[in-house]
């Protein structure tokens, strides 16, 4: 490789890990959606703000983990214990973006005292980050937990889009995300509703043993570079009605 290729493939890169840098920095990635900050529909009030990892209160973690646990331990089974460990050292990273969901329960006061009265009111969230998959920078999304009497209302699928409008707005290439093979709900949830596909990263796409892998990597990729490294060839499937709609 010659001294003029290198340093094109430098600049390249240092260009990504700015990016990334600077989208990470953002203290509210919420403020340029104002319009996105509540959610009032089929009977469901809530609204949202943002959170850091590194930023959460005891109470606040053990909160989110206890919901965490709840609608993901039956899907984990007998592995649970070990990716809970996993998960509370993802969860607590400095690296770590929070979507809170607050459900407004007590009229509109609620939305000005809310974050006074604890978490008692945090009905959902989605964990995030900013980071590198393949080389491509990527909004990756590590968790999108909904409590179930609020699942079931369309508020998953405006969660994503919220994604979608942060990931472009802060010039992401594509957003990527882990589903478990065994939660069917979301894979038609992801695939069927939302265009999502199995990226050719996914483990299936690598030919590993179900007892290896029993997940997908999906993605939704907006350039032509990331569809070429992330994106599989195939047409994604509708087999599989999703837990966070």
């Amino acid at each position: 490789m010659d001294s003029k290729n290198r340093r094109k493939i430098l600049e390249k890169k240092k260009k990504i890990h700015d990016l990334i840098k600077r989208a990470s920095s953002i203290l509210d990635p919420l403020s340029p959606f104002d319009s996105f900050r509540r959610y009032t529909k089929n009977d469901l009030s809530v609204y949202l703000e943002s959170g850091r990892g590194d930023r959460l209160s005891s109470s606040l973690k053990q909160h989110i983990r206890k919901l965490l646990k709840k609608n993901m331990e039956g899907f984990y089974g007998s592995n649970w214990p070990l990716q809970a460990k996993v998960k509370r050292t993802e969860m607590t990273s400095p690296d770590a973006r929070y979507i809170f969901v607050r459900e407004l329960r007590y009229g509109s006061k609620a939305y000005e005292t809310a974050s006074k009265e604890g978490c008692d009111q945090i009905t959902g969230f989605v964990h995030y980050r900013f980071t590198l998959e393949e080389e491509v920078p990527v909004l990756y999304v590590y968790e999108i937990q909904l409590e179930s009497r609020i699942q079931g209302k369309g508020l998953g699928e405006f969660l994503m889009q919220l994604i979608e409008l942060i990931a472009s707005k802060n010039k992401m290439s594509a957003i990527v995300l882990t589903v478990q093979t065994s939660n069917a709900l979301a894979m038609t949830f992801y695939m069927s509703k939302l265009g999502y596909r199995i990226s050719s990263i996914s483990p299936s796409k690598a030919n590993l043993p179900n007892f290896l892998a029993k997940y997908e990597i999906l993605c939704k990729t907006f350039d032509s570079e990331a569809k070429s490294v992330l994106e599989n060839d195939g047409e994604p499937t509708r087999d599989c009605v999703s837990t966070v709609e």
